[in-house]
């Protein structure tokens, strides 16, 4: 007798992929309930924790802000499907190509994202779609083409944060007060300025190797200056901090006046401090921190005072120290690259906001 196709579909057993939300675009509160045993395999306590393990692994496989906004993608996408009848699952390269135009020139009053969006945004769906057991061919013609389209007719260079330089980072820091909170926040600019680090791996220091679960790097103080250890997007990586001219401007001192006053000699480097900024806390610091103490003590000092508050406040984030790194540093371009952690020496030239773009003349080479 033939099989009833709903009841085999029904009893088949199941498996729960890595960092599954439901198919109406929305996710759990760890993205989905991760990974799971199939239901052929009898649980155990050594498995169950092996599950867990696994569970950590997966949520560690992109960083906090990308695990967010691959969530917020689906979660749009999800929605965007329900209001046009349609359901997510399984992937059709048709909606998704249909999705992204909207994107570009949406039929409603809604503002159009910027290619460099839409791109993530794709790359968001794929990857839910890939937990969820699906391929989502973005070279399909439906997709392919209708992004090259959008590149072609709406891609703009990338809009470039202002670099903080040499005479801006001293006016910020000298906005800052010497009480702890001022210490900390003075150790925060200087060693983001002098380490071309990012946001995220300012407050991701520990002061010893495997302090805490979520460190992203430790530090070392030596009598020349600060090695760091990193766990950077391209992977693990030195940075030399060297000590700076006098003790107003080095970033090693006001680390260590920092970590001395705080007293802090285990776990997260930049910690939270009370109301009055007098005591360290013991919660590590969120990387808006640093960017929203970019803003402030840019517009304390008064930096690019020629413009109104909210175009100012606009021009400067967390890659600025980077970028004021790169662009101020008068040695060779191949030691700024390796300082940055880039891969090419295009990516490190991106970063420099000024520099002597002439310095190798092809048309004279060429004989003109």
């Amino acid at each position: 007798m033939a099989e009833n196709p709903d009841k085999s579909r029904s009893d088949a057993p199941k498996r729960t992929s890595i960092n599954e939300g439901n198919d109406n675009g929305e996710t759990g509160p760890a993205l989905g309930k991760a990974l799971t045993l199939p239901s052929s395999v009898a649980g155990s306590g050594t498995l169950d924790r092996l599950v867990d393990t696994a569970r950590d692994y997966a949520r560690a496989a992109h960083s906090e802000n990308t695990n967010k906004a691959y969530a917020a993608d689906w979660k749009h996408f999800g929605r965007w499907c329900r209001m046009k009848g349609t359901d997510p699952l399984p992937p059709s390269p048709e909606m998704i190509g249909l999705y992204l135009a909207d994107l570009a020139a949406p039929v409603d009053k809604a503002p159009a994202i910027t290619v460099t969006t839409i791109e993530r945004r794709l790359s968001g769906l794929a990857w839910h779609y890939q937990q969820r057991g699906f391929t989502l061919d973005r070279k399909n013609r439906h997709i392919a083409t209708v992004l090259s389209g959008i590149k072609r007719k709406h891609a703009r260079p990338p809009v470039q944060k202002e670099a903080i330089l040499r005479d801006d980072i001293l006016a910020m820091v000298a906005t800052l007060p010497y009480d702890l909170r001022g210490l900390r926040d003075r150790s925060i600019l200087l060693l983001g300025y002098a380490g071309g680090l990012r946001r995220s791996e300012i407050v991701s220091l520990d002061v010893n190797k495997d302090d805490t679960p979520d460190s992203g790097g430790w530090i070392e103080i030596l009598g020349d200056g600060a090695l760091l250890t990193l766990n950077a997007k391209t992977g693990w990586r030195e940075v030399e901090i060297g000590r700076g001219s006098s003790d107003q401007t080095c970033p090693v001192h006001a680390l260590e006046q920092w970590l001395h006053f705080a007293k802090i000699d285990f776990g997260p480097v930049f910690v939270r401090t009370s109301r009055d900024g007098k005591k360290a806390l013991k919660s590590r610091l969120n990387d808006k921190h640093v960017a929203r103490l970019i803003k402030q003590t840019v517009l304390r000092a008064g930096i690019r005072s020629d413009l109104p508050e909210k175009e100012r406040l606009a021009l400067f984030s967390g890659h600025s120290l980077r970028a004021g790194l790169a662009s101020s540093a008068e040695v060779d371009e191949r030691y700024v690259q390796k300082h940055l952690g880039h891969a090419s020496a295009e990516m490190t030239r991106r970063y420099q906001r000024r520099r002597d773009r002439f310095r190798v003349n092809l048309t004279k080479a060429a004989g003109l």
